[in-house]
């Protein structure tokens, strides 16, 4: 009888879940719905936004969403400035890149104010580095200029538990950096080469972008991590303040008398607020059934 009871109550839990999900996805259809007929013309047509705020958010893996806010700013004249706020780590140099080319052509047309609210390190640094001035939280971290090789060598375990690589290449440098065995010491230098011309490359745009003297870039660099003060003395941000001063910079630099901030998408805020409350909602029937 306990167990028939253990059951029930599992599936009925079950049931609570995917009846919920069930609802809110009726409850999505029909907000969706009523977004294109009512909301979506008008709002187009009656955007009057002047700056717009950019975010970059999360370990770097993709450059596409950031790109697409950018080039919207740079292509619509009613926004006269932009604020880039960051909270990243950083991520892979690829996308760092893309990210740091863009703003930089964005800045060349109007003001960019960055704004680090916590982490603005390594590739996310390299990203915000062409913004006209640079604002960080207090407490935030900034720069990390460094670049890192990382792979495992699962040589050893591969022997205990019997797996072997059959490998066809051309070229004395193909297998450089294979995770199945250690690296020789030609692909070692091949690679520490590539990480070095990565490190330079990074280094000579920082210093373009902040004005700074690249021979004395171990100040600046060699993957030093600053809290904000110590960065803005070594000169990689402009000033420790708040979101409201970057906010505040960003007007004055982008001679907006009247601010009007644009508004994220409505359809995006529905979505991103239906996911939210699924989670939690998700979670506190686990939760209880923990409790319980």
């Amino acid at each position: 009888m306990g167990e028939q009871n253990k059951k029930t109550g599992i599936f009925s839990i079950i049931k609570g879940i995917l009846d919920f999900i069930q609802n809110y996805f009726k409850a999505l259809i029909i907000l969706l719905v009523l977004y294109i007929i009512f909301i979506a013309p008008s709002h187009q047509t009656q955007d009057n936004s002047n700056l717009m705020r950019i975010d970059l958010k999360g370990v770097i893996t993709d450059s596409a969403e950031v790109l697409k806010n950018i080039n919207f700013a740079y292509n619509n004249d009613n926004i006269k400035g932009v604020l880039f706020v960051v909270d990243s780590p950083g991520g892979a140099v690829s996308p760092s890149l893309e990210i740091s080319m863009a703003l930089k052509r964005l800045s060349d047309k109007k003001p960019v104010v960055a704004y680090a609210a916590g982490t603005m390190a390594s590739g996310s640094y390299y990203a915000s580095a062409y913004a006209d001035y640079i604002i960080a939280n207090p407490g935030s971290v900034i720069g990390s200029i460094g670049v890192i090789m990382q792979m495992f060598n699962i040589e050893e375990l591969a022997k205990k538990i019997g797996i072997s690589e059959q490998v066809v290449s051309a070229g004395d440098y193909k297998e450089a950096g294979t995770f199945m065995r250690k690296w020789t010491t030609e692909e070692r230098d091949s690679l520490k080469e590539l990480v070095d011309d990565m490190y330079n490359l990074f280094i000579d745009d920082i210093a373009e972008a902040r004005g700074l003297d690249r021979k004395r870039a171990d100040e600046f660099a060699n993957a030093r991590v600053f809290i904000a003060s110590k960065a803005q003395k070594v000169g990689l941000i402009d000033e420790v303040g708040s979101i409201v001063d970057a906010q505040t910079t960003l007007i004055k630099l982008s001679n907006v008398q009247d601010p009007v901030w644009k508004e994220a998408d409505l359809l995006d805020k529905l979505v991103k607020k239906l996911a939210t409350e699924t989670k939690e909602q998700i979670s506190l029937l686990f939760y209880g059934l923990k409790a319980y």
